[in-house]
Parts: C-alpha cells; sequence; structure tokens
C-alpha cells in the first residue's frame, strides 16, 4: 500500500512523455521547475518518451513498447503532457495514458483542488481520490443490431481489491490532513452491485486486521455521485477527500476545476506502490495549440505533486509557493485566467520565485 509520505527518493530519473496537443507546450514548464530547485534535489535525469495520438496517425503505435520498457527499468517517476483521443472510434486505437495507468499499477489518480489565499473567489481545499484502473475504463464494449436497430452495450468492473486498495490510499491521505474527513462518492442506490461493492469495500478498510485502527482520526460520510456535484459548487467547503469509482472521479474532479478558476490550475499524480506519474488534470487543446497561451500551472503544480509523492516535500512546497506567489499577484497571467501573459511569461515567473 503507497503511503501518503515517503522517504526522500536519491536518484531523479523522470520519463517525459509530452504526448500531444499543449502537453508539448506545458511540460517543459513543468521541467524548468524542477531544474530551478537546484542542489535541494537530487540532479534530475530527464528521459524524452514519446505517446499519444498524433504518434498513432504516423505510425500505428500510441504506445511503443520502448516507452514503457523506459519508463519500468531506467525511470523512477514520469511526467505526462496531455493526450488527444478522438470521440469516435478509431480502428487500433487505444488511450496511452489509460495503458500507463495500468501497465505500470498506478491505480490511484490523486487529484488536488486548491485556491490561493488573497485570491478571489471561494476557498476551497480538497482532495479527490480516483480509482485509475477498472470501472467503465476497462473499455469492453459490443455493438449488436436487433429488429429495433442498434444496440451498444459495455462492461463496467468493480472488484473487491482495487476498491480495497484506493480507499486505503484515500484514508492515508485523509489522516495526513488536519480535517482529517473521508467521503465516499457512488450511485448504488441504483447502481446496488457495482457502486454497493466499492462503498462496502471502502468502508471496510479501517476494520482490516492490518490497518489496526490507524484510521481511527478519520470520520467517513457518502455523497451520491449527482448529488455531490450539486452540493460541490454549493458548499465546497464542506469537502476534504473524496474517494470515488474511476468514471466518477473523472467527472467531478473537472467539475472542481470551475470552482478555483479553470483546468489549467489542477494537477495530478497517477500513483502505485513503486511508481508516480505527473500529469496535469486538462487535456490537449487543440484550440489554442501553437498559441502560446496554454497555462502551465497545472504541469508545474504536478511536478511538485511528483516530488512530494517521492518524498522530497520541502522541494514541492517550493514550487507550490511560487505558484501561489504568481496567482495572488495576479499581473502574470494566462488569458484562462483573465490575463495576457504568454506560456513562457508564466513559466519565467514562477521560475523566477523559485
Amino acid at each position: 500500500m503507497a503511503s501518503a509520505v515517503r522517504t526522500a527518493s536519491k536518484k531523479l530519473t523522470i520519463g517525459m512523455i509530452p504526448a500531444d496537443g499543449i502537453g508539448r507546450e506545458v511540460l517543459p514548464a513543468a521541467q524548468r521547475a524542477i531544474e530551478a530547485l537546484g542542489s535541494s534535489i537530487p540532479k534530475p535525469t530527464f528521459v524524452p518518451l514519446l505517446a499519444g495520438f498524433e504518434l498513432f496517425t504516423r505510425t500505428g503505435q500510441a504506445l511503443p513498447e520502448e516507452t514503457v520498457d523506459s519508463l519500468k527499468h531506467e525511470c523512477n517517476a514520469a511526467m505526462f503532457g496531455a493526450v488527444s483521443s478522438p470521440s469516435r472510434k478509431v480502428t487500433g486505437y487505444s488511450s496511452p495514458i489509460v495503458a500507463l495507468r495500468k501497465k505500470l499499477d498506478l491505480y490511484a489518480n490523486v487529484r488536488p483542488v486548491k485556491s490561493v489565499d488573497g485570491t478571489s473567489g471561494r476557498k476551497v481545499d480538497m482532495v479527490i481520490v480516483r480509482e485509475n484502473t477498472e470501472c467503465l475504463y476497462i473499455k469492453e464494449e459490443t455493438q449488436t443490431t436487433t429488429p429495433a436497430g442498434k444496440e451498444a452495450r459495455a462492461t463496467r468492473l468493480i472488484t473487491e481489491r482495487a476498491s480495497r486498495r484506493i480507499g486505503q490510499m484515500a484514508f492515508e491521505i485523509a489522516l495526513n490532513r488536519p480535517n482529517r474527513h473521508l467521503t465516499i462518492v457512488h450511485k448504488s442506490n441504483v447502481l446496488s452491485v457495482t457502486d454497493g461493492l466499492f462503498r462496502e469495500t471502502v468502508r471496510a478498510v479501517p476494520k482490516l486486521p492490518e490497518v489496526g485502527g490507524r484510521y481511527d482520526a478519520v470520520t467517513v460520510d457518502e455523497q451520491l455521485v449527482d448529488s455531490m456535484v450539486y452540493r460541490m459548487f454549493r458548499e465546497p467547503e464542506v469537502f476534504d477527500v473524496a474517494v470515488a469509482p474511476n468514471m466518477y472521479g473523472d467527472i467531478i474532479s473537472d467539475a472542481a476545476a470551475a470552482l478555483v478558476g479553470s483546468l489549467g490550475l489542477v494537477p495530478s499524480v497517477n500513483a502505485g506502490d513503486s511508481f508516480v506519474m505527473g500529469e496535469p488534470v486538462h487535456g490537449s487543446a487543440p484550440d489554442i495549440v501553437g498559441k502560446s497561451i496554454a497555462n502551465p500551472i497545472a504541469a508545474i503544480r504536478s511536478a511538485a505533486m511528483l516530488l512530494s509523492h517521492l518524498g522530497h516535500h520541502d522541494a514541492a512546497k517550493r514550487i507550490d509557493d511560487a505558484v501561489d506567489s504568481v496567482l495572488r499577484e495576479g499581473q502574470v497571467l494566462t488569458p484562462d485566467l483573465g490575463g495576457k501573459s504568454t506560456t513562457e511569461e508564466v513559466t519565467e515567473a514562477v521560475v523566477k520565485r523559485i
């Protein structure tokens, strides 16, 4: 079980996977932020790696085996940019980020959504812990033709094992936060078998023999996913840590980004027991590719999360404090936040403060 607190890693070999769209524009910002830390962390080695839909259109491969082998045998962490998965079916294509989560057993997608003190807007400070390997994202779909027309079906997988370990990750994160509160998100009033298993398994985590009362200080409640979205917008301050199956976690974390102003601010890490990969929550944003206006902050904060997960907590705080300072001053902002600055200008402002 991956702990929320780790001993600092003695090496930093980071696979860099820009992939598609603005991923190629924001990942260099994350690298610059890490490099700006200087001797306060082990000297990082950055390994450029390939993946993505654009790669697939050129080569027929969205995730080359060379990329997976490098991550498994050469790197101890990675940063992922963004992927341009099409909304239509493309024969032979499968999302490389979904595949990486499975191949590296990155079973938790940890997505903090936090406002910055001293800026306008409501106070928000929550962490969404998304199960990362199953639910509808196993992508088992079929389509048949009946006398009434086409019929499509999708298989949804929820297992006790995956629910237990994402539950334990969520309890661990909650234990290390001031409010020590966990909300289990589900829809078991309708999906009583699948969501019922998720709900029951997460609730049982504190009673596991190996836990031994470790989570007794964590309070627990539940929220149906639809009312979770409603209440999150009405009363975001009541939420601390929320744990959810894969699809619900994806939806509520994107929605929560609106509470702090932009998807361009929200970071994440994909975490397992032996590997971590930072990933900004935003997508590939094809409408702004090449315009130098992509917000690099989500990628920079994802780099900070990666370092913290590897045990470099002071270094991660330096990055976060620098970002907070830029946002608080409000002079150097990309257009998604109402500013006129470029990706490079925001990056430079953060790096200067690091």
